[in-house]
């Protein structure tokens, strides 16, 4: 088992100890339900054209896929927000392979639906090397066909916890990414997918650098 799942795992053991059993209730039910509405099999996978987007960095920066593809392959990885600490596992972990990703000619991107200034501090706190954008009200997500809303139940519970996704994302409370991660090639093809409607799993880097390694190993 690698070390993101391994971290990933205890994260979870931590949180049905330290989260009420009635809310966890409603997060594993939230979690069944959207896993058999059939949401990650709406999703773009291998093979198809990855829908193009503009969208604003943490650092005020516009960011362009078109432009990004001009320089190399794209990773791109979709988070649900810096209130989610399984996304911030995750964004670490690629954090930890950055290099080895730019080694092999590519660009690592991560999308989410906070507002700039919520992204920012993601980004300072961790150190991440990547550019970090902002995609309000999740159109991007909605193309890419991630995007769905949380049930009453479960947008109440995390209202309890704190996590305000009114103000993070900028009046789009309900409306979060499936976490997914894309290798798209220069051509702006899927190349390789992971879309997992379950939030506690996620893309390992490992995986991520084979599949940038199999784009070398077709030119």
């Amino acid at each position: 088992m690698t070390d993101l799942a391994t971290e990933l795992r205890a994260l979870n053991e931590a949180r049905d100890r330290h989260i009420p059993a009635e809310m966890r209730q409603v997060m594993d039910r939230a979690a069944v339900d959207l896993a058999d509405s059939g949401q990650a099999g709406r999703a773009r996978t291998v093979g198809e054209p990855a829908p193009r987007f503009t969208l604003p960095s943490a650092t005020g920066v516009t960011v362009a896929l078109d432009d990004l593809l001009a320089e190399g392959p794209v990773v791109l990885t979709f988070y649900r927000g810096a209130w989610c600490p399984y996304c911030n596992l995750a964004l670490r972990a690629l954090q930890h392979h950055h290099a080895d990703i730019t080694a092999r000619g590519a660009r690592l991107v991560a999308v989410s639906p906070q507002i700039p200034d919520e992204s920012l501090t993601l980004t300072e706190k961790h150190g991440l090397a990547f550019d970090v954008l902002s995609d309000l009200g999740s159109d991007t997500a909605k193309q890419y066909g991630l995007a769905f809303d949380l049930p009453d139940d479960l947008a109440a519970a995390y209202d309890k916890l704190g996590f305000d996704l009114q103000r993070v994302n900028d009046g789009h409370p309900r409306t979060l990414p499936v976490p997914a991660t894309y290798v798209i090639d220069r051509e702006g093809v899927i190349r390789w997918a992971f879309v997992d409607t379950d939030y506690t799993a996620r893309a390992e880097p490992a995986d991520i650098i084979s599949a940038l390694d199999a784009l070398d190993e077709t030119r």
